[in-house]
């Protein structure tokens, strides 16, 4: 009990300093993302120091629960592929402790943070939310500092276009400036254009003073109605000379912070309680927006006219009645408005187009509102399961990061690294395609929210079984020697010398084997060229059983060898080559199915291809048996080991 105390306390004490430095470089990372997205409308405007920390700081808390998933993913895949390189896990393995087992005490650890990561989600996000967009709103809204480039055209100040060529450090002044007035529109702008001038900022940085020396001022005076009423009339302007002129410019340099209670309304900045609330209310308020419009709606078609009130004789009621039954004069619209004269007809028509204008208009503009009133209940469900989703998103990362570490067996920054990155990519992009269907109502909120979780939490299970069972599946030395053996570099034998030998080689069977196989693999090479006909290699079923019986006979002979005392006999025995499975399958198939499958060109043919190019690897290697056993036969006999 104490060892698995022990062991419990090692597992956490290993996972704790990575989870803690995977997070901090994940949400590092979404922080610089946030920074790269928003770092135009925050440089040039003279922002303070304590409000740009301000709003990282809410940043930050706002992306906890977007960095806490990779960084469990990180931190899992780190932790067990260390155990795993440094075969701790096989130690534990070993001691007879399943993996299971030895995730045990970082599933109930990390049970513990997914429901910290729901309470926080559910209490801190949504006021770090708030403050963070409306800091981020304060900070776009606020003008720029009043910085005049050079050469440039400076377009910052309403109303007003301002150019330099040249800036005087050392003077203070602004040479050659041009300034284009148009606040009171185009076609009254103003040129003013000086020799130098100067610029000064009120106290209360609420205007700009700018002070122009030796220039000239050009105003355009076609404004009033008693001017220019023909077109061919001259256009009046006016041009003045000045020594020194001051423009006093409207220009609000302060930091003002935008009220909180724009998003404090909106889904962002609510809790699960407010969420249901809003979500109570908005859905109410619709239904009975919806059930008075469908009544006005029914008042004012054609529908109303097939039915009519008649009292009831003797009862003082009144009971609908179906105005197709009842005798009624019948009405032809379409002979009254033939008979008409051909204005009247127009009138009509006219008429009759005004009111459906209106009508789409009136229900465009209603149908436009219950659209927004739609969209925000979206928002609000969307919202609410992202507090759960998140949440599960944590187990899901790491039920796939543990056990895929335990396979990997790779540690370190590297193989963790790219894996986990990649898995991230592929979650990202599932979570925001079902985030986006789900908030244009394509799909439903809950599938659009929780599309991502139901992709990869297979991907969990599956991983977590192949490891608990000590699965290949992801091991890259597997399919590493599969490609090797594919493109014609197979393994190596290795024969060590035995220590203790219980049987002596009989020698002179082992020759008259070596020359049985090396006949039989002289036959092989003649009798089977490298190409086959298409036709009949599916005839054959694509098997080859003379292949797997010499592949048989050199294991044989192999084997016998092993228990070799001569250093030169066992290095020559490791020079046979390894045959396995050169056939296309592990059983033979009739030729009528092997004709079937021929007539499936396209497959067949790859098929086909693939079986050619590894008759040739099949063929090298008989050709090396040849050789190896008669270098064998020569070994034995040159060296008088026969009995």
């Amino acid at each position: 009990m104490r060892t698995i105390k022990r062991l419990d306390l090692f597992l956490l004490k290993t996972f704790l300093p990575l989870f803690i430095m995977t997070f901090g470089i994940c949400l590092f990372i979404f922080l610089m993302q946030f920074l790269w997205k928003y770092v135009d409308e925050m440089v040039g405007k003279g922002i303070e120091m304590y409000i740009l920390a301000e709003l990282f700081f809410y940043a930050a808390l706002t992306f906890v629960p977007q960095a806490l998933p990779l960084a469990i993913l990180f931190a899992s895949l780190m932790t067990f592929g260390n155990l795993g390189e440094q075969l701790e896990l096989l130690a534990m393995k070993a001691s007879g402790i399943s993996l299971v087992r030895i995730m045990r005490p970082l599933t109930f650890f990390l049970i513990a943070v997914a429901i910290s990561a729901f309470f926080f989600q559910n209490n801190v996000i949504p006021v770090s939310q708030v403050k963070m967009y409306t800091l981020l709103l304060s900070v776009k809204q606020k003008s720029p500092e009043l910085e005049i480039p050079e050469s440039t055209f400076y377009t910052e100040i309403n109303g007003k276009n301002i150019y330099v060529r040249k800036k005087d450090r050392k003077a203070k002044l602004l040479r050659d400036i041009m300034i284009y007035d148009y606040s009171e529109g185009f076609n009254n702008a103003r040129v003013i254009v000086a020799d130098s001038g100067r610029f000064k900022t009120s106290v209360d940085k609420k205007y700009v003073v700018l002070s122009l020396y030796s220039g000239e001022s050009f105003e355009n005076l076609k404004g009033g109605k008693e001017r220019a009423r023909d077109a061919k009339d001259a256009v009046p302007y006016r041009r003045e000379s000045f020594d020194t002129m001051e423009m006093l410019i409207e220009f609000d340099g302060n930091f003002n912070m935008t009220n909180e209670s724009i998003f404090q309304d909106r889904y962002v900045g609510k809790n699960i309680a407010s969420l249901r609330q809003s979500i109570d209310s908005m859905t109410v308020r619709m239904d009975s927006v919806k059930s008075v419009e469908s009544k006005a709606l029914f008042s004012q078609s054609y529908r109303k006219t097939l039915a009519h009130v008649e009292p009831v004789a003797g009862t003082g009621k009144s009971v609908k009645k179906d105005s197709l039954t009842a005798k009624r004069p019948v009405v032809n619209f379409d002979s009254l408005y033939r008979v008409q004269e051909p204005d009247v007809k127009m009138s009509l028509l006219s008429y009759s187009k005004r009111n459906i204008d209106n009508l789409l208009m009136n229900y465009g503009f209603k149908s436009s509102t219950l659209s927004f009133e739609e969209k925000e209940i979206r928002w609000h469900h969307t919202e609410m399961h992202r507090k759960f989703t998140l949440s599960f998103a944590c187990l899901v990362f790491f039920f796939i990061g543990a056990p895929l570490g335990a396979i990997i067996r790779k540690g370190g920054l590297g193989a963790p690294a790219v894996i986990s990155v990649f898995l991230f990519i592929v979650y990202y992009i599932i979570d925001n395609i079902g985030y986006k269907m789900a908030r244009d109502g394509i799909w439903l909120p809950w599938q659009g929210m929780w599309i991502s979780s139901a992709v990869l939490l297979p991907l969990g299970v599956f991983l977590t079984y192949k490891a608990v069972n000590d699965s290949v599946i992801l091991n890259a030395e597997t399919y590493m020697d599969a490609i090797k053996r594919f493109i014609g570099k197979r393994e190596f034998r290795k024969i060590e010398k035995k220590d203790i030998i219980m049987e002596v080689p009989d020698y002179d069977a082992v020759t008259v084997s070596l020359q049985n196989l090396n006949m039989r693999s002289k036959r092989y090479i003649a009798a089977n060229r490298r190409w086959m006909h298409y036709v009949d290699f599916w005839k054959q079923g694509g098997t080859d059983s003379e292949a797997g019986q010499i592949a048989i006979e050199i294991e044989s002979v192999v084997s016998v060898l092993e228990n070799s005392d001569q250093n030169l006999v066992l290095n020559k025995a490791m020079d046979f080559p390894v045959i396995k499975s050169y056939h296309l399958a592990n059983f033979r198939i009739s030729p009528r199915l092997g004709m079937a499958l021929a007539a499936c060109f396209p497959v067949g043919g790859i098929v086909y291809l693939i079986a050619v190019y590894r008759r040739k690897l099949l063929r090298q290697d008989i050709k090396t048996t040849v050789r190896v056993c008669d270098e064998m036969v020569e070994i034995i006999n040159g060296k008088n080991m026969k009995k």
